[in-house]
């Protein structure tokens, strides 16, 4: 079987580097794993075709170098404003790891006598580790697959970022944006429930112990949760925006969210409290949950408003106290998340953050005034009513390991 080594320092030898800032976040990702250079033709001279080996050469240098660019250009958030649209070299990366994948795919290929033939080492980022190198291609296939993810995450947070139309209004986030990232939201997911499905079990499970935390099995879920459980929090926000959607739309949706967060919440590894990322990574999670919260109880509080006794009454103002007092959790741990290391700022808020700053402490407020005759306080401070329970919409986007590259049509061996 393949054999692996960590390492805690980096290529220099010295300690792991880590930035001080992140820039705006809306998105959270705990930085991207990069991969480190190997000499493929030194591990496959001789056992392959020189064109092979020439191919899977050129495409892996190309996906390090730009993976390494991307890592650093990821925390210059004005330079990825302004490659927002067109020639964005996300999208070049993207490209880049989807065109190295068919070909990588050939060492793993059934009766394969290459899977194990060399080590592939890559950067962690939430690991105690500074890297992980395995001597299996199913953990190259894995890591691949884990950074198409996240670069999809880094593009989801470009396109969330406040941008200026040049129409005299204030910069924001326009519908536009908001929608397409629900289409970037679910091909992440859809990349890492790949991962999860078809490529972690093909690793033999002593050499999945010694993956990085960044690559666990829950890690991997929590991850494509977030990305579905953000996606819906952008439809809610259009919903929000839009006079056809119902209350009980707007409800439901909330809803789901807070069942994503808590499923993320259920699924996400014991991450290392020493390390930067996985505490902000921790908190971020407690953030939206407790952020979905809010409102969640806001729009089941004021549908059990329009009821017309005296118990729909005092639980709907139940329900808006408990998402005032969500509300303003959310703020705390917000603020908390930001301040982590590495720090990180909250652009203006939109969508649904917005709607729930400027309605929910209005909302809850007037209802008590407007019931203070029918109900003591003691009632109204008094246990919220559970959220109803609905199914989940949102599953990631299909996605299937592609077939392999027609190079492998050279292989002497067949």
């Amino acid at each position: 079987m393949g054999c692996g080594a960590s390492s805690q320092k980096d290529a220099a030898g010295g300690p792991r580097r880590r930035p001080g800032s992140v820039g705006d976040v809306v998105v959270f990702l705990p930085g991207l794993r990069v991969p480190r250079s190997v000499d493929l033709a030194q591990a496959l001279g001789g056992r392959l075709d020189r064109s092979i080996v020439d191919r899977l050469s050129a495409l892996r240098a190309r996906v390090v170098e730009m993976a390494m660019q991307e890592s650093a250009a990821a925390l210059k958030p004005k330079r990825r404003a302004a490659a927002r649209h067109g020639g964005s070299s996300t999208a070049n990366l993207l490209q880049a790891l989807e065109d190295y994948l068919p070909a990588l795919l050939g060492l793993v290929k059934e009766g394969s006598m290459l899977r194990q033939s060399m080590q592939f080492t890559w950067t962690n980022q939430e690991d105690d580790a500074e890297e992980t190198a395995l001597a299996d291609a199913w953990y190259e296939v894995l890591s691949v697959l884990h950074l198409m993810a996240m670069v999809c995450l880094l593009q989801a947070n470009t396109l969330l970022l406040p941008r200026s139309y040049g129409d005299g209004y204030a910069p924001r986030v326009s519908e536009e944006s908001r929608r397409a990232t629900v289409d970037v939201f679910l091909k992440a997911a859809g990349y890492l429930d790949c991962a999860i499905r078809h490529v972690l079990p093909q690793i033999p499970p002593e050499l999945r112990r010694q993956l990085p935390v960044d690559l666990a099995e829950g890690n991997l879920k929590a991850l494509s949760l977030q990305a579905l459980g953000q996606g819906a929090d952008m439809q809610l926000g259009l919903a929000i925006d839009s006079p056809k959607a119902t209350l009980a739309v707007k409800r439901r949706l909330a809803c789901e969210i807070v069942k994503y967060w808590q499923q993320v919440q259920e699924s996400i590894p014991d991450l290392p409290g020493s390390d930067g990322w996985g505490k902000k990574h921790r908190l971020f999670v407690k953030w939206k949950f407790v952020e979905a919260k809010a409102a969640a109880y806001y729009f089941h509080g004021m549908i059990l408003d329009e009821g017309n006794t005296e118990k729909s009454h005092g639980m709907a103002i139940a329900a808006l106290q408990a998402s005032e007092e969500f509300l303003k959790e959310s703020k705390r741990v917000s603020e908390a998340f930001h301040a982590t290391p590495p720090t990180s700022r909250s652009p203006a808020p939109f969508g649904t953050t917005k709607y729930m700053f400027d309605k929910i402490p209005k909302d809850a407020s007037s209802k008590v005034r407007i019931n203070q005759d029918l109900y003591t306080q003691e009632k109204v401070i008094g246990t919220p009513p559970p959220l109803p329970d609905f199914a989940l919409a949102l599953t990631p986007e299909d996605y299937d390991l592609p077939p392999l590259d027609p190079i492998w049509n050279k292989d002497r061996r067949q």
